[in-house]
């Protein structure tokens, strides 16, 4: 079993920057490939970035490419995700999910590869 527990979302203006935190217990999580995903109220849950485990390969969505950044520290079992010009529709629920398979560029993307997911932190930008 692999624990994911997010931390860091908050209340922001527009043009600000948070940082998101995932911090992962249990087996061989630093091995997993890991994504962000986001959910807006009434919407369907989206893919935001995913990153290898060694951190060598990153993917974004086009809608946070170029203001968004995914890191990981697996001596510390943690994800980040650091989130900067930041717009009010980047409110939403953010989600942190493993997935025990090698990376694959499409398969980051798809949220039913995941088999561990996080409770959520919530990220609001005010404009």
């Amino acid at each position: 079993q692999v624990q994911l527990v997010e931390s860091g979302g908050g209340l922001v203006q527009a043009g600000g920057s948070l940082r998101l935190s995932c911090a992962a217990s249990g087996r061989a999580c630093s091995s997993y490939t890991m994504g962000w995903f986001r959910q807006a109220p009434g919407k369907e849950r989206e893919f935001v970035s995913g990153i290898s485990w060694s951190g060598g390969s990153t993917y974004y969505a086009d809608s946070v490419k170029g203001r968004f950044t995914i890191s990981r520290d697996n001596a510390k079992n943690t994800v980040y995700l650091q989130m900067n010009s930041l717009k009010p529709e980047d409110t939403a629920v953010y989600y942190c999910a493993a997935d025990p398979r090698p990376w694959s560029r499409v398969g980051v993307t798809m949220r039913g590869r995941y088999d561990y997911w996080g409770q959520g932190t919530q990220v609001t930008v005010s404009s």
